[in-house]
Formats: C-alpha cells, structure tokens, sequence
C-alpha cells in the first residue's frame, strides 16, 4: 500500500515565502556589485585620460655657512640654506604634499639632518618656492672625508653637493583625492671654493640646476 504525503499548506507558504527573499538578496548583491565597478571604471577612465605628470624641482640657491670637522672621530657640523623651486605642471591635476624631507649629502655621506618643510597644497600650473635650514650636529663621517674635500679643491676647485628630499603626495582631480604616492628628488649644487680645505664661511651658488624626480 502506498503512502502518500501531503504537504501542509503553511509549510508550502513557508518554502515559497523563501525563494523571492533569496532573490532579492542575489539581485542586491549584483546591483551593488555593479554600482561599485562602475564606479571604479570612471576612476579609471578619469586618471587615464588626465594622466598627471610629476612635479618638477629645481635648486636656486644653496649657501653652506658652516661644514666644520673634527680630526677625532670624525664629527661633522654643518649648516646649509638652500631654496627649492617647485612647479606642478598639470593643467587639471592638484597636488597634496602631506611629507617633504630635505637634507644634503656629499658623495654618499650624509652631512645634514632631514629638515621637513609643512604640508602644503599646489593648485594647477602652480608654483611654490620653498627654503629650508639644513643643520648638522656631530655627524658621523668617513675618516676620508677631509681629503676627499681637500681634493677637490685643488683639482677642481669647486664643492659638489647633492640637495635631496624624500616625500609623500596625492593628487587631486576635482573632488576626487588619490592615496599617497612616494617620491623623491635628487639635486646637484658646484659651490665654489673659497679660503680652507673645509669652508667655515659662506659659500654660495645661485647657478640654479634642475632637479630629477622619481615618481
């Protein structure tokens, strides 16, 4: 004998009531994954077709007051002025520069601190100019450092620096603001010689050089 089973007609509402629900949910969730590719699409398309260019540096004047060293262990005290030249060369394109370290270096060694110039923003085709104070206090340096000075002096008669900064920035298209992007720049000062081996008064350059960027 067979049986038979009957479903009661609240289980059958019960079962029925469940499928518009997870067709719903499904229908959301597709809805909601669109919505948001498109928007990432539009992102795209809009920094693909701005395509921001990198700041541009370049270094207008460098004065070194003070690049003093001690014969034992070899300390090293500077101070060093330079002003900076920064253009963004974008026509719709802004730029944040929330981090901007600035310190000197010669031939690999570091001869100043990291001097940081606040946060500022730079509107299209702006330009901004900026000064720093490079100071150094007991430096450790190579004990080659003294000659290697002393040489150039008398081959060249001219001091070569490196002025760099490191930073972080974003660009902003319209009210769009992009995440932090790292960047450096790397500049060259010839500063001529003038009185000891090592300058203990001012030496000046306001041959202004160009500066590279790496984005």
């Amino acid at each position: 004998m067979s049986q038979i089973h009957e479903k009661s007609p609240k289980h059958c509402a019960a079962k029925q009531s469940h499928f518009p629900a997870h067709k719903f949910n499904k229908k959301l969730f597709y809805s909601f994954s669109t919505l948001l590719l498109t928007i990432l699409a539009l992102i795209l398309l809009v920094w693909l077709t701005l395509h921001p260019t990198k700041p541009q540096f370049s270094l207008k004047q460098t004065d070194i007051y003070q690049l003093n060293l001690s014969s034992f262990p070899h300390l090293l005290n500077s101070s060093i002025q330079v002003t900076l030249f920064s253009q963004n060369p974008n026509r719709k394109v802004g730029i944040y520069y929330d981090i901007l370290e600035v310190y000197a270096s010669y031939k690999g060694q570091q001869i100043s601190l990291d001097t940081s110039i606040p946060p500022f923003y730079q509107g299209h085709e702006e330009s901004n100019v900026l000064s720093a104070s490079l100071l150094g206090e007991g430096l450790p340096v190579a004990p080659s450092f003294g000659y290697q000075v002393g040489r150039d002096k008398s081959t060249s008669g001219n001091l070569v620096i490196s002025v760099k900064a490191n930073g972080r920035l974003r660009w902003r298209v319209g009210s769009w603001v992009s995440g932090r992007y790292r960047f450096n720049v790397d500049c060259i000062a010839i500063l001529p010689f003038s009185g000891s081996s090592l300058p203990t008064g001012p030496l000046t350059t306001k041959q202004g050089t160009q500066c590279s960027t790496a984005l």
